[in-house]
């Protein structure tokens, strides 16, 4: 049976982090050199009251809206974060009520980064392929700007919070997802971490630290040694995307368009060109919302189908990559 993409329509917070409210906190990093590098203008940062799962609902109700989705149709719900409202209970049980759905519904939480939005529809894909659900509701939603210290001027230029929803489904839609690969190692764990919260280093006080580069942060906060995730990313992700053309038994030629987890401008050009795709077929949605860790690439594809690029195409492919280190990719069948 297949499983197709019906709908996405995402939600970002109200509060905007523009280029020049960064500069203003810290003067001696140029706008213009903010921008051409990262690909960002600005980014949108959640309430302080405003938590993963009240803004998975909103994204859910968008999407409700916008595409006339009866809700009750609704028959397992996959929600994808790694700054749940609680460590218990699950967030997608929260989400579950406050959005009204059946109680009938299956519903669970995932820990999952960059490249978790792959992952969900291979989870979704699974669900309708074994005959259990028909009807998946997958939703990504971080609020990353919560773990990052307020004078971590890097990483406050590169992430944003948002939310995604994606509709799943055994009825027809706008795309088919066809297969998969992934892959995973640990052993890069501690390159992208938020070391205190979790039972191992449990919250604390901690002492400021400042790096290199004049970025502060502390144990609580998110670390990133760019770095690392930079020659991570250069050495898997062209391996990844040959990987994915080998098992769809597609050519980089009959690739219409290239979808990847949009980290940073510079990063995507970099892999762009490494993998010899041409500029053409490669998609960069960031500009306005900044890297929104598992919301990226379905805002990525709204993005490209409101502006047609995926009108008259067949073969896209989605390539997600980050913390964990975990990476995932797929392709998708334009009907």
């Amino acid at each position: 049976m297949k499983a197709n993409i019906k709908a996405i329509s995402y939600y970002l917070p109200e509060a905007v982090l523009s280029n020049d409210l960064i500069n203003r906190d810290f003067p001696e990093w140029d706008i213009e050199k903010i921008s051409s590098k990262t690909g960002i203008n600005s980014r949108h940062i959640s309430a302080s009251d405003e938590f993963s799962s009240d803004m998975a609902v909103k994204a859910a109700e968008k999407l409700f809206a916008e595409h006339s989705i009866d809700r009750s149709t609704i028959d397992f719900l996959l929600f994808c974060t790694q700054s749940p409202d609680y460590f218990l209970p699950t967030t997608a049980c929260i989400i579950q009520e406050k959005l009204s759905l059946n109680t009938s519904i299956g519903a669970l939480d995932y820990n999952l980064g960059c490249s978790g939005f792959v992952y969900g529809l291979s989870l979704a894909k699974g669900l309708i392929a074994g005959g259990m659900a028909k009807n998946i509701l997958l939703i990504t939603s971080e609020t990353y700007s919560k773990f990052i210290h307020p004078k971590d001027k890097s990483n406050k230029t590169i992430f944003g919070d948002a939310a995604a929803a994606t509709l799943i489904s055994s009825e027809k839609g706008f795309c088919s997802i066809g297969d998969f690969i992934f892959g995973t190692d640990g052993k890069g764990a501690e390159n992208l971490i938020v070391k205190q919260g979790g039972m191992r280093f449990p919250v604390s006080n901690s002492n400021d630290i400042e790096d290199e580069f004049g970025n502060i942060r502390n144990d609580k906060n998110l670390y990133m040694n760019g770095t690392e995730i930079f020659n991570f990313t250069g050495e898997f992700v062209p391996k990844l995307t040959e990987s994915i053309l080998e098992k769809s038994n597609l050519s980089k030629d009959d690739i219409d368009l290239f979808i990847f987890h949009q980290a940073n401008k510079y990063m995507l050009n970099h892999l762009r060109k490494k993998i010899k795709i041409p500029e053409d077929k490669f998609f960069i949605a960031m500009d306005h919302c900044g890297n929104t860790v598992s919301s990226t690439i379905p805002i990525a594809v709204y993005e490209a189908q409101k502006q047609e690029k995926l009108t008259d195409i067949k073969n896209v492919v989605l390539a997600g990559f980050g913390v964990g280190y975990s990476w995932a990719a797929c392709n998708l069948i334009i009907e």
